[in-house]
């Protein structure tokens, strides 16, 4: 057992039963100040206020936070940390005026990234993709969604899932998995693009599901990508197989993705930066996890996406950092969180809501992490010593987080 005692501010506690956060209560974060956690095995044990100690804590080892912030760790629902190489000179180009689009049409972006994917051995590419978990551990992640997609053909695609396996049985994370194959279309299908959807659904899917690689199955759904027929005979094809929907749709224009992605009841719509009244009244009758990813469109110079409209408008909103070597090399939350307030106009309280319960929903994990819940995975975030939970968005760069416990241990 492990009792973390004068805990100066314990974050999103009382929320039994709770799946998501939505609408004004994302601006209501529930907390006790001077407390106590007690873990016991991988779980939460019980939690308190010190003057009120639980008798059975009297034996458990003992961690001192006084003047600390302890909450859940970070639930990162969207990332392509599974990558080879790097794009820096691509940004370059993008700094000297080239469009996203542009980039990808001179053979650049995800086609670059499928390029050196498609040379790179599966044991190096698991390497790499090694050094970036253990970075956003340490910055406090404790679940993370990983999407295929930088394959574009069948081994190579199943080659990224197998990394992403490989990093869920030798990692502390918990870890869910995507598979993105429609991701972008292939050079060699430019001008039969139907054939490469016949491809994903009669050679892919089968393959995935039938290795049991995926959780989820996603399409990018956007302009001169993939169409919302497109799309739709892709989740249809991804549901058949037990692969519950996830949608990156709306980052360039306004797509049709997002009513595509409800129609199938997805997990999750990501990006979002174009979001209008029709979308918004047609997540408002779903179950789906609205989710903004204020890092790609902070590096890539785009329009951010509208979260206070979203949630004025009554809907949960997740945060998540679309790590990827394209549109936002960077996994750390901490940081996802300053920009949803800097660029999009969040609270201190919207944003720890965001990055934590709502973000294990858009992974299907609020059962297991999110909150301070007794019976839930021990995955806590112990900060520095700080005045206040308000300090961990506002302090932007700076490196909060001192320990993090995974299942019940103390890994960093």
């Amino acid at each position: 057992m492990l009792l973390i005692k004068h805990i100066k501010q314990l974050l999103v506690t009382g929320y039994e039963g709770k799946k998501k956060v939505s609408g004004r209560d994302m601006s209501r974060l529930s907390f006790l100040e001077n407390a106590w956690l007690l873990i016991k095995g991988d779980r939460i044990a019980g939690y308190g206020e010190m003057d009120n100690p639980d008798p059975g804590v009297m034996l458990a080892e003992e961690l001192d936070a006084s003047g600390k912030i302890v909450m859940p760790a970070f639930c990162d629902s969207h990332t392509h940390l599974v990558y080879a190489g790097s794009r820096e000179k691509e940004y370059r180009d993008k700094v000297m005026g080239l469009s996203y689009e542009e980039i990808a049409r001179r053979g650049g972006g995800i086609l670059n990234s499928a390029k050196l994917l498609h040379k790179t051995p599966e044991e190096m590419l698991y390497e790499q993709s090694l050094v970036r978990i253990k970075e956003i551990i340490s910055q406090g992640t404790g679940a993370v969604e990983i999407k295929s997609g930088y394959g574009l053909n069948t081994e190579d695609e199943l080659k990224m899932l197998r990394v992403i396996r490989k990093l869920k049985e030798t990692t502390p994370l918990t870890i869910r998995a995507t598979f993105l194959g429609a991701h972008a279309f292939p050079e060699e299908y430019r001008k039969n693009r139907d054939a490469y959807v016949d491809l994903i659904i009669n050679e892919m899917i089968p393959r995935v599901a039938g290795e049991e690689l995926a959780d989820f199955i996603d399409v990018f759904c956007d302009r001169g990508f993939f169409t919302p027929g497109q799309t739709d005979r892709i989740l249809m094809a991804g549901m058949k197989y037990g692969l519950r929907p996830k949608i990156h749709a709306n980052e360039l224009d306004f797509s049709g993705g997002v009513q595509v992605g409800v129609k199938y009841n997805a997990l999750s719509v990501d990006h979002l930066e174009f979001l209008g009244k029709e979308e918004i009244e047609v997540l408002k009758h779903a179950e789906t996890m609205p989710v903004v990813l204020p890092g790609a469109s902070f590096f890539l110079g785009l329009k951010d996406a509208p979260a206070r409209k979203i949630i004025d408008a009554g809907l949960p909103l997740a945060l998540a950092s679309d790590f990827n070597p394209g549109s936002s090399p960077t996994g750390n939350m901490q940081l996802m969180m300053s920009l949803g307030m800097i660029r999009q106009r969040m609270l201190p309280e919207e944003v720890i809501h965001a990055a934590t319960l709502n973000g294990a929903y858009a992974m299907g994990l609020e059962e297991e992490l999110g909150s301070i819940t007794v019976g839930k995975k021990a995955n806590l975030i112990i900060t520095k010593p700080v005045p206040g939970y308000e300090f961990l968005p506002y302090a932007y760069g700076s490196e909060l987080v001192e320990r993090i416990i995974l299942n019940g241990k103390i890994i960093k």
